[in-house]
């Protein structure tokens, strides 16, 4: 587990940042090594080695995507919380939820994720990150889930469940990037039941009793996955007859860029379809909503968001410079902007 180091003068605020390493089969890996926790022991390593602070707020969990080295999730993690911070210092009253304040806690899950910037290069990763969530071979959704209901388990409960927002409530966010997202779906699908805490939130949706912990939001930029993917591989995620479906309890929110070419263009080539980050989600099983990505300035209302999938249109800012744009990638990782976190910041203030 390591902590972000404090930041220069004039770089903006302190976040405190833990990461844990899987290896390509999706097994927790000893910090610093090559050596996996035993899968019996992986609950007592987490709890061993992540103590989330009685005074957060907010529990980020963060996986990354296609090119990224593990201290460069870390830093992207840090910088899109970073930055929800400072809108909320200057704007408080655009997040009307945080009464008693916003105080992050962030988890960066890092995975082995470099390849060549080719077609090739994408179809190995893709591979890679298939086998690491595989039924019977794969580790990373065990793993995931372990870590969810860990965080579940030890985040401090509202002390009168008839408050609405409560000081002493902790809540907990997914945040993925590119195939990140489909390890945090399959992480939240595979959880294993269990009794659950009553949970007070802003989303209308019912909270179901028999669910192991509740996810009050789940936001994935440019997720790598085919269009149909939530009818088609997630089909567990959402409530169905005779089944309660995963424990997320708050909307799931994907941006999407035409910009975007690797679920663009490589997608395409490698799966016969673009992906959600180029074109945004396809066929559902649960009725969906679309929006533009709204500037700083704008607000996001409750009505925006609460529904069970929120298509995001970012196509008029992910864009990148004119290099990202003709390379292979093309925008597929531009979502380091204050607008993201504004997102971000407006989901966590409307699970209140």
């Amino acid at each position: 587990m390591i902590q972000t180091k404090k930041r220069g003068r004039g770089a903006g605020p302190d976040v405190a940042v833990r990461a844990i390493d899987l290896d390509d089969r999706g097994r927790l890996l000893v910090p610093g090594t090559s050596t996996p926790v035993p899968t019996n022991r992986v609950g007592e390593y987490l709890a061993q080695n992540l103590r989330i602070p009685e005074r957060a707020t907010d529990i980020y969990v963060y996986a990354h995507g296609w090119q990224t080295a593990p201290e460069a999730a870390s830093r992207s993690a840090a910088a899109l919380v970073r930055q929800a911070i400072t809108l909320r210092a200057a704007r408080g009253r655009m997040y009307p939820g945080f009464g008693d304040g916003y105080r992050p806690w962030v988890v960066v899950v890092r995975w082995p994720s470099s390849s060549r910037i080719s077609l090739g290069g994408f179809l190995a990763v893709r591979d890679r990150a298939h086998a690491m969530s595989a039924a019977g071979t794969g580790h990373a959704p065990y793993v995931l889930s372990h870590l969810l209901g860990y965080l579940d388990t030890h985040r401090a409960d509202p002390a009168d469940p008839a408050v609405m927002a409560n000081r002493y409530g902790q809540y907990l966010h997914l945040v993925g990037h590119s195939l990140g997202g489909r390890f945090l779906c399959e992480a939240v699908q595979w959880a294993t039941e269990r009794p659950a805490r009553p949970r007070v939130l802003g989303w209308s949706a019912a909270a179901d009793p028999r669910r192991p912990f509740t996810v009050d939001s789940m936001l994935i930029f440019q997720m790598a996955a085919p269009r149909d993917a939530f009818t088609d591989s997630f089909t567990s995620l959402f409530p169905a007859p005779g089944r309660a479906g995963a424990p997320l309890r708050g909307p799931l929110v994907l941006t999407h860029s035409r910009w975007d070419r690797a679920t663009g263009f490589w997608h395409l080539r490698a799966e016969g379809a673009s992906g959600i980050g180029h074109s945004g989600v396809g066929r559902t099983p649960v009725p969906q909503s679309s929006i533009r990505l709204r500037t700083t300035r704008t607000a996001y209302r409750l009505d925006d968001l609460d529904h069970r999938i929120v298509n995001v249109d970012a196509g008029w800012l992910y864009r990148g410079g004119w290099g990202t744009r003709l390379s292979p990638a093309g925008a597929h990782s531009d979502f380091q902007h204050p607008e993201s976190s504004h997102l971000l910041l407006s989901l966590a203030s409307h699970s209140r």
